[in-house]
């Protein structure tokens, strides 16, 4: 086979691929009209959706962020027993089906004494907007946790070194020189993660139900609405949805694309 014959091939494919994608896109933003578009996204219940989800994702989104910076920076620059093991174990939400891991999750705090305890304490994770929160932790941390992995093994542990001989502690040259250094791969963790919370339906809807204006996520909106018949509500709230995965991708191809999330 010659080579321009592979070469026109691959391009093909490639054209073919993303013309499918925009097709799908296209059909989702242009099945209502304008106006109907623009009334159903001013309706209080996807007013209502766009807050919690947006509160909900900035929520886990900070978490991920506390928890896998630490682990991150362990996995990246030590070795210790048992490492493979836990880079593994770190990775299975990446792998598990999300309904899967929402049951996990409901059994866990739903019938185990550390959820009934969490619960007598005031902390309620199952049919509330907590378990909207920590259902979004749990899918999406890979994900930050991976990119930060992934920043920082690309920075020279010398620069810390340095830092060292001229007087910093080892918290202090974290502080002062590798998290300046990572925080492109910071911030586009942060977006990929933080998009992929506000988009996170199938842990949710396991732990925290789908309770009109109580735990209604826009995708669990788009769910009700589906479900019921309401298009139009459905179509905004996979509009906002759509216009949040783009930017994102834009955001995160800017500033992260050296980042390896896989």
């Amino acid at each position: 086979m010659k080579d321009s014959t592979i070469k026109t091939i691959t391009i093909l494919s490639s054209i073919s691929l993303a013309l499918f994608i925009s097709v799908l896109l296209i059909c989702v933003v242009t099945h209502t009209t304008p106006q109907a578009l623009i009334t159903s996204l001013l309706s209080k219940e996807i007013q209502f959706a766009i807050k919690l989800s947006l509160t909900t994702a900035v929520i886990s989104t900070a978490m991920c962020i506390a928890i896998s910076i630490p682990a991150a920076y362990a996995l990246a620059r030590y070795d210790f027993f048992g490492k493979s093991i836990v880079n593994t174990i770190l990775d299975v939400p990446l792998a598990l089906p999300p309904l899967v891991a929402g049951v996990g999750l409901l059994l866990l705090f739903g019938t185990t004494p550390f959820g009934k305890g969490l619960a007598e304490a005031g902390l309620v994770f199952v049919f509330t907007p907590l378990g909207i929160i920590i259902a979004q932790f749990f899918v999406n941390v890979p994900f930050m946790f991976r990119i930060l992995r992934g920043t920082f093994q690309g920075i020279n542990p010398r620069y810390e070194y340095i830092a060292e001989t001229l007087g910093c502690s080892k918290v202090q040259a974290f502080w002062h020189v590798t998290l300046p250094m990572s925080k492109n791969g910071l911030l586009a963790g942060s977006i990929i993660t933080w998009s992929k919370g506000i988009g996170e339906f199938g842990a949710a809807l396991m732990l925290a139900g789908a309770t009109r204006m109580k735990t209604e996520t826009l995708p669990i909106s788009l769910y009700l609405n589906m479900s019921c018949g309401e298009l139009n509500l459905a179509i905004a709230s996979a509009t906002i949805l759509i216009v949040i995965s783009l930017v994102s991708l834009f955001v995160f191809e800017k500033y992260g694309g050296f980042a390896r999330v896989f």
